[in-house]
């Protein structure tokens, strides 16, 4: 696999997002009403079907031979054979008629986004190449193999069947090991309870930052996405910079946590505050956190404002995090509904937990090229092996929620309770974020299809400290990890952040590499000074108790 490839694939994960209410009644209720839309305009349906008639023709005359830009049809084959090339071209002006159709249906906006994703879910479902009769590389591996490929697929195939819920397996599992290849930083859990451990990673350096790093992962993926392989690790790369550091391991919760609510969330980063301070002698500390977990790490901040306590902080870093969600500003918030958010609190709430897995597998099928389709054609009509990608492997390690915290979240999602002074009440304290006074560091990936940068953006204007916005040249994953040395890496600063995303774009200025060195220094420009660094990890209050990446990490939610 490439390093394009693998760029890909890195940046089609979805699970970071907290899963705000979309079920497969409401992808139903949506296809529903498409049909119901072609039904009521039935000459703008005939006038299109006869349009596809014509497309058809000229494809079948060779008048419609245009390359076909997808990267489905690379195969040359497709352009040497007329069967395949024809098949290739009769496809595309299906789906392309399709699409147009949805722009004179008389669709409003939401209704016409519906409809292309709905009718993108199923052309390409039927996309030729996703079958063995039409798939030509499928076809030559097989005969090449005398039928070996074929058979390694079948043998994948019920592999996933019985052990993969009947999706496609994206990752050789086997590759990995958390504690061997990955999560190696080396470290010790000094701190642990129901809800976390606490980890603090071994400094470097004789001198260090006096300000130490707490890092918040999200709830709903595992922690170690900070700490993968050496080259990808940002826990390495901060200990390198002479930074203390320290993240919160969450435990992947049962049935039996299905009463663990945000405040509980929030009264433990609380409370982690607290021993890292106390471990390291700080006055202060930098808090960062990611998608899910940096919208609780806000929360913390502005339950500590509120409560006068906001002295400990010395700055805030959000990556990747959307504090103030729009419908619109994913394929998920747009086929969200009041009622299907209630379906989902209903579920969760049965159960227990939001099951991860579950939610893995409603993700893929918003992406189904990337994370269903593509696998289909590697692992079953080709017969490979699923790549070995430690990304890929994190990103398929899922974690449930507590009920309790889904429920949250998706009154968080409905009535943008952040936004909203005092709409939040944590433990009985109403939240306010402009009252977060500390300076803000918040980042954005131009190709995030997760969290917009735009929807990123919007959280400068909710916080109440200086911010400083940065815009890196990725998607989603690859935007926040993003280590030195990659000479394709850019990503975009300015000094103003005006009301408008747009706005702030139009001053920004380019900037080479990767940001992780200009946030460093950010961080070292607030409360900059060194210390020596402790010869121990942990204190006589609290000891290290076993090495990273401790036993939580390790947990399959039952």
């Amino acid at each position: 696999m490439n390093s394009e490839e693998q760029e890909r694939l890195a940046d089609s994960p979805l699970t970071l997002n907290p899963l705000v209410g979309v079920t497969m009644e409401d992808l139903t209720d949506s296809a529903v009403r498409v049909v119901r839309q072609a039904l009521l305009q039935p000459n703008v349906a005939a006038e299109y079907w006869f349009r596809l008639q014509g497309e058809l023709a000229r494809v079948l005359l060779d008048r419609d031979r245009a390359a076909v830009k997808d990267k489905r049809f690379a195969d040359a084959t497709f352009s040497s054979n007329r069967f395949f090339g024809g098949l290739a071209h009769a496809w595309h002006a299906w789906q392309r008629t399709s699409l147009a159709w949805t722009d004179a249906a008389g669709f409003d906006d939401v209704g016409k986004q519906r409809a292309r994703f709905l009718i993108e879910l199923v052309t390409d479902a039927l996309a030729p190449t996703n079958f063995l009769l039409g798939n030509p590389s499928a076809l030559r591996r097989a005969r090449e193999t005398s039928g070996q490929s074929l058979l390694r697929g079948a043998r994948h195939f019920i592999d996933d069947v019985l052990h993969n819920g009947g999706m496609p397996s994206q990752v050789d599992k086997g590759a990995f090991k958390v504690g061997e290849n990955l999560a190696i930083t080396p470290g010790a859990v000094i701190y642990r309870e129901d809800i976390f451990e606490l980890i603090q990673y071994q400094p470097r350096a004789g001198q260090v930052s006096g300000t130490p790093v707490l890092i918040v992962p999200p709830q709903v993926n595992k922690y170690y996405i900070y700490d993968l392989a050496p080259d990808k690790s940002l826990m390495q790369f901060l200990v390198a910079q002479g930074q203390q550091v320290f993240v919160l391991s969450w435990r992947n919760p049962s049935k039996e946590h299905r009463d663990w609510t945000l405040a509980n969330y929030v009264d433990g980063i609380e409370r982690a505050m607290d021993v890292a301070r106390e471990v390291t002698g700080a006055q202060q500390l930098h808090c960062v956190g990611a998608c899910a977990g940096g919208i609780t790490l806000a929360t913390t901040l502005g339950y500590l404002a509120q409560r006068g306590k906001l002295g400990g902080v010395a700055s805030l870093t959000l990556m990747v995090n959307v504090l103030q969600p729009h419908h619109e500003d994913s394929v998920i918030g747009l086929f969200s509904s009041d009622a299907g958010i209630e379906r989902a609190r209903q579920r969760s709430a049965r159960n227990g937990v939001l099951d991860g897995a579950g939610t893995a597998r409603m993700f893929s099928w918003m992406r189904p090229n990337d994370l269903i389709w593509n696998y289909v054609v590697s692992n079953y009509l080709h017969g490979e092996t699923p790549p070995v990608f430690d990304i890929l492997y994190w990103n398929n390690d899922t974690t449930n929620l507590p009920a309790k915290l889904h429920s949250d979240f998706l009154d968080l999602f409905k009535g943008d309770l952040l936004a909203n002074q005092g709409a939040l009440k944590i433990n009985g304290v109403p939240i306010d974020l402009r009252q977060v006074s500390v300076p803000t560091f918040i980042t954005g990936g131009t190709t995030d299809h997760i969290t917009p940068w735009q929807a990123c953006y919007r959280s400068t204007q909710l916080l109440g400290g200086e911010c400083t916005y940065v815009l890196s040249t990725a998607g989603h994953i690859q935007s926040f990890i993003n280590p030195p040395g990659s000479s394709k890496r850019k990503f975009f600063t300015s000094t103003a952040t005006p009301p408008s995303a747009q706005d702030w774009l139009a001053g920004a200025q380019e900037q080479p590499g990767s940001w992780w060195p200009f946030w460093v220094n950010w961080l070292d420009a607030r409360r900059s000074f060194q210390v020596n660094a402790g010869t121990q990890l942990g204190s006589l209050r609290h000891p290290a108790l076993c090495a990273a990446p401790g036993t939580y990490v390790h947990e399959q939610a039952s």
